[in-house]
């Protein structure tokens, strides 16, 4: 597996709470990435290999899920990224492709360490177990009010929410305050961009910092 310095492509991951807008920019920013000529690969988690859309099945659609203690939950979201990172993600950063992820290992910091009250020591260990040295070039987080996640969940949800769309307000609080507390601590990494401003701003603020870091 590439160390990051190694690494011809570039990683980047994109984060946020639930209905913050992430899979928009995904698309948007690929579009924008395919039209300068460069290879493109997206990803998300968990998924992006059969291996991996089968353990999501179990995190989001398991009829136990509800019983699921956060150490299990950490452990089979860790599973699926150390999945993509072999059969994806290093692979193609070594083609030197452009890999858009959406989530990555700060999901698990942020939804299992904080939002579930993991000690963050383990998370961390864990955590750098399953990706290696395979760490983003950039990590977007699309910042939005609680409030305002929480009403465009149920505005998506089906007739039966998934785990994660039937969480409450306090816990997406502490997503939101984690994400931000992350930007504060790799600010060289992080970049958090508002989520409720209109579209096409987001997706000029992303370009614009995106094109930075390519060079």
């Amino acid at each position: 597996m590439p160390t990051k310095s190694k690494s011809a492509g570039k990683l980047i991951s994109f984060e946020g709470s639930e209905g913050s807008g992430k899979s928009t920019q995904i698309a948007r920013l690929a579009a924008h990435l395919q039209k300068a000529g460069r290879e493109v690969v997206a990803t998300r988690e968990p998924g992006g290999t059969e291996i991996g859309e089968q353990i999501r099945n179990i995190i989001v659609h398991n009829s136990k899920g509800d019983e699921m203690c956060p150490e299990t939950e950490l452990l089979l979201f860790t599973a699926a990224r150390a999945q993509v990172v072999r059969e994806v993600i290093a692979p193609a950063l070594r083609r030197g492709a452009v890999v858009l992820s959406d989530r990555y290992l700060d999901s698990s910091t942020v939804y299992q360490g904080i939002a579930r009250n993991l000690a963050p020591g383990p998370v961390s260990a864990i955590n750098r177990f399953a990706v290696g040295d395979v760490m983003p070039n950039l990590t977007i987080v699309i910042d939005v009010p609680t409030e305002v996640s929480l009403a465009r969940i149920h505005q998506r949800a089906s007739d039966l929410p998934d785990r994660m769309e039937r969480e409450n307000i306090t816990f997406y609080t502490k997503v939101r305050e984690g994400y931000l507390l992350l930007a504060k601590e790799w600010p060289q990494r992080v970049m958090v961009v508002d989520g409720t401003l209109p579209s096409d701003i987001i997706d000029r603020k992303i370009w614009t910092e995106v094109q930075k870091r390519l060079g």
